[in-house]
């Protein structure tokens, strides 16, 4: 997870603006800061450089005014100090090095002042120096690295004089430090100062992404949807690009707006004469049956071609009766029609709705799972008796003869949730999707006892739409169960504790 976060491929859009500026500007610092440190590198020890040149000059022209010298001080030192008198005058800093090789014999000296005579030891460190006034870099035991450079005085012997390189480090040092503190505190100020820039630009995209965020909740799959979101026409400038993307966004929106309210005219449409022409055909198919039944009634006894069609024209008008009621049905929901709203009790619908399936059904097991006291909730009590019929002939007639079918009733939460459970062959995979589709079907893989129409686990799932609630399926081979959640009533739900446990399950 911490990996996630960490790859630029998750970062805000203003996350990675700002990190490219600053990556930049960092990129900047550190080119400006290195050419400016070795530039002022290179002029420092080209100065120290000529510095030694310099004071290599002074010493071998004091040795030569003066070859016997004068000791360090001014007085008469001996041999050693005779051979260090090039280091005793002015023009030369504190801290140069001096040495007068003269065959093998090395006196090292050093200006402090007066002039200190070094040890003898440190004689392989001056040796071996070019007197062409090249100028080289020793590491120094106990004095550190010097710039050095040698000169070949007139009688042979060779002086060679050097200066310190601590200073010039020292001062690349410190240049290098006022860098970093001041690049530093750069970056920063660029991060935060670019931050509320680029989060000021970004904020017309920001109400873009909030206005598509608005459209996505909407229901446009289903009803009258009027889509008057658009992002502020403040925003579309077609000279910018965020002003190039709003436009877009707009006119995109404009064409689904379009598209919705010719969907919705035609949808309608199409209600309006579902819900006409099942209203007419009620009619004359109330006329069909009446004429069929009085067929049947007439004295005299029928053939038997006869009698078998007057069964089958009443059969099947009775099946598009049913057709009939339940597209009305639907297409009323459809159109928004309330529904009665008064107070039922769900326990004695469920009992009663198990009743009716058991006699409807002997060949099925029915097992019924209620609390022991009367759980409520608002709604029309003739829908809701269809819902719980719907479920039960469902589980009936697609399942075989011995199903187990168990009915349940409990209070989760402030909801009345109703379970139809069968350990029947299940729902195909492929099906359940759109189980609660119109005209959806599962005959090809259960077992069917009787015609179907399709649309009882349709209308099953509008009215509880209607009532506020909803209804979900689970399947597997030996184990399917719908299950209605529906708001229960306050009196409800003071009465009962959401969990409280069912009784055992009797048979009904």
């Amino acid at each position: 997870m911490t990996t996630l976060l960490l790859s630029p491929r998750r970062w805000t859009l203003r996350a990675r603006l700002i990190s490219t500026v600053v990556a930049l500007l960092a990129v900047v610092c550190l080119v400006v800061g290195s050419a400016v440190t070795l530039a002022l590198r290179e002029f420092l020890y080209e100065r120290l450089d000529k510095q030694v040149t310099d004071a290599t000059s002074l010493t071998a022209g004091r040795y030569n005014d003066d070859g016997a010298g004068r000791g360090p001080g001014g007085d008469d030192g001996g041999a050693a100090s005779t051979q260090l008198a090039f280091l005793n005058g002015p023009g030369l800093p504190t801290g140069t090095v001096g040495a007068h090789i003269k065959g093998d014999a090395v006196t090292i000296g050093k200006v402090q002042p007066p002039i200190e005579q070094l040890p003898a030891s440190l004689a392989p460190w001056f040796e071996g120096i070019p007197t062409d006034g090249s100028v080289i870099t020793r590491t120094i035991p106990g004095l550190g690295d010097y710039r050095l450079a040698a000169h070949r005085a007139p009688d042979g012997d060779t002086i060679v004089a050097g200066l310190p390189v601590q200073g010039v480090d020292d001062t690349i040092a410190r240049l290098v430090l006022v860098e970093l503190v001041v690049a530093g505190s750069g970056l920063v100020v660029a991060a935060v100062v670019g931050s509320v820039l680029i989060r000021r630009n970004l904020e017309p995209l920001q109400r873009v992404a909030t206005t598509a965020t608005r459209v996505s909740s909407l229901p446009l799959d289903r009803g009258d949807v009027v889509l008057h979101e658009r992002v502020p026409d403040d925003d579309a400038d077609p000279h910018t690009e965020v002003g190039q993307v709003t436009l877009a966004i707009n006119r995109m929106l404009g064409h689904v707006d379009r598209a919705l309210a010719a969907r919705q005219a035609s949808e309608t449409r199409v209600r309006q004469f579902v819900a006409d022409a099942s209203h007419e055909l009620r009619t004359p198919l109330a006329s069909i049956r009446g004429y069929a039944e009085f067929a049947q009634l007439r004295a005299g006894p029928l053939p038997p071609e006869a009698a078998n069609a007057l069964v089958r024209v009443r059969s099947q008008t009775e099946r598009m009766a049913d057709l009939v009621d339940d597209l009305l049905l639907l297409a009323r929901l459809d159109s928004g029609r309330p529904l009665a709203r008064e107070e039922v009790d769900l326990t004695r619908l469920v009992v009663d709705a198990v009743g009716d399936a058991h006699v409807a059904g002997g060949d099925h097991a029915w097992l019924l799972d209620v609390p022991d006291e009367p759980l409520t909730v608002t709604g029309d009590a003739a829908r809701l008796h269809q819902v719980l019929a719907n479920l039960l002939a469902n589980a009936r007639t697609h399942t075989p003869a011995g199903t187990r079918v168990t009915t349940g009733l409990s209070l989760v939460r402030g909801e009345a949730v109703v379970t139809v459970s069968d350990n029947g062959p299940g729902i195909p995979a492929a099906l359940l999707p759109d189980v609660f589709d119109r005209f959806a079907r599962g005959d090809d893989s259960r077992t069917r006892g009787a015609g179907s129409t399709g649309l009882g686990l349709a209308i099953v799932a509008a009215v509880v739409e209607a009532h506020g609630g909803i209804v979900d399926v689970t399947s597997a081979p030996g184990a399917t169960t719908f299950t209605v959640r529906l708001p229960a009533t306050e009196t409800t739900q003071d009465d009962h504790t959401a969990g409280t446990p069912l009784p055992s399950s009797v048979e009904a």
